[in-house]
């Protein structure tokens, strides 16, 4: 690994290797200087939409149970290892190839059969990629992806799939939430305190 990990319990005994939080930006740091085209690893981090998932699929099983799910830009996987082990099969993906080392890491550690880790970019989908439910969080945070993610979406429901998106309540994120309103079979409100604040994320069943 790049970046310097230990073992954290991220909640209720769920243990996961995860990015040193103090030594990602100095690592990334003294990678850009390296190389230029050093991506900042946004996925080395547990964001709130994340939790919020894991805390709703935790408290809605049958969305998961016994099925084939795919988490897209999964980064650290926190949704994807809450639930994995009622799953039938999950593949728990990202673009960054470091994210793709972490996950094969934690499902190693944690002895689960089912998990698959893949590198997936949303932007060349695998057309021949199917899952009864597919899992992104926080994934709308660039305006110049909405187009391709909403690409993505219809064709992952056109295959009949169940899609759930996490998303905090973000000005920028506006066009996005209003193009999948249409999709949306129903919205949660879930409220995650991380560092003394409460950061409201708002889940879609699609």
């Amino acid at each position: 690994m790049l970046y310097p990990i230990s073992l954290v319990n991220v909640q209720d005994d769920l243990l996961l290797h995860i990015p040193v939080q103090e030594k990602v930006k100095a690592t990334y740091e003294n990678l850009l200087a390296n190389n230029s085209d050093t991506v900042f690893p946004y996925w080395a981090k547990i964001w709130a939409s994340s939790k919020a998932m894991a805390a709703f699929l935790k408290a809605e099983p049958h969305l998961v149970t016994q099925k084939n799910v795919i988490e897209i830009g999964a980064g650290i996987g926190l949704p994807s290892f809450t639930i994995a082990k009622f799953t039938k099969e999950i593949i728990v993906s990202d673009y960054a190839d470091e994210a793709v080392k972490l996950i094969h890491l934690n499902s190693e550690y944690l002895q689960l059969n089912q998990v698959k880790a893949m590198r997936i970019n949303w932007n060349n989908y695998p057309d021949n990629l199917f899952a009864d439910t597919v899992l992104l969080s926080d994934i709308n945070y660039e305006p110049d992806q909405f187009n391709a993610l909403m690409q993505l979406i219809q064709f992952i429901l056109t295959k009949g799939s169940t899609v759930i998106i996490a998303t905090p309540h973000r000005v920028s994120a506006t066009p996005f939430v209003l193009a999948i309103k249409p999709f949306t079979k129903r919205v949660v409100e879930q409220t995650v305190e991380e560092n003394n604040q409460s950061i409201m994320i708002s889940i879609f069943v699609l």
